[in-house]
């Protein structure tokens, strides 16, 4: 051990560190290291972060918090569906007339191909690739658990499931986008992939 003549501190010789006085145990004593700087950076960013998160959802309020959030999706979800809130208009094909998107379901291959593109990103995680359900339903066989008519789908992609874990897609994805997405997963009815989850809800009959 040697002392700083400068400051009187003790130093240990091995490091140069001092050492601190009353922080020994069992003859080990305790050296006031400096923290490495990418550590003191971390701790300074948690700070300025924490900073920030106070002043915007609980000073300013320019953000919900997640309750608030939650509740808003909820109330949002317990309105009673009408169509032509989620109807928007888009052209229809080559003749340039405006039609609503839940009235009319694609069938075309460049619209289904699209909806396909729509699916693969947004919807595959949950029913699979080709339909055949995952932790969301099957979508190939002929049973629906919130109907199976092209004016159902279109309802259920626009509000989701909220306590299933499926989200509103209509501030998500453009009326265009749903209504590909939709005409696609008609397009999977009958398709039979491998490995199906078992059938949920009721069989839907479009005669009936």
């Amino acid at each position: 051990m040697k002392e700083d003549p400068e400051n009187k501190k003790e130093m240990d010789q091995l490091t140069g560190d001092e050492i601190m006085h009353g922080h020994e145990y069992d003859g080990i004593k305790e050296l006031n290291n400096k923290l490495p700087r990418w550590w003191l950076g971390l701790f300074y960013i948690t700070i300025i972060i924490g900073v920030i998160y106070i002043l915007r959802y609980h000073v300013l309020r320019t953000a919900p918090l997640q309750e608030e959030e939650y509740m808003t999706e909820m109330a949002a979800y317990e309105q009673p569906a009408d169509y032509e809130d989620f109807s928007s208009s888009v052209s229809n094909g080559s003749s340039g007339a405006e039609t609503s998107v839940v009235a009319i379901q694609l069938t075309d291959a460049t619209s289904l191909e699209a909806g396909k593109v729509v699916w693969d990103k947004n919807c595959s995680v949950c029913h699979l690739a080709q339909g055949q359900g995952l932790v969301g339903p099957n979508m190939t066989d002929a049973y629906w658990i919130h109907g199976g008519s092209f004016e159902d789908i279109i309802k259920i992609i626009n509000t989701g499931v909220i306590e299933k874990g499926m989200i509103a897609w209509k501030d998500v994805l453009s009326a265009t986008d749903i209504q590909q997405v939709a005409s696609f997963i008609m397009s999977l009815q009958g398709t039979n992939p491998p490995n199906p989850k078992a059938p949920e809800g009721t069989l839907y009959n479009p005669g009936s």
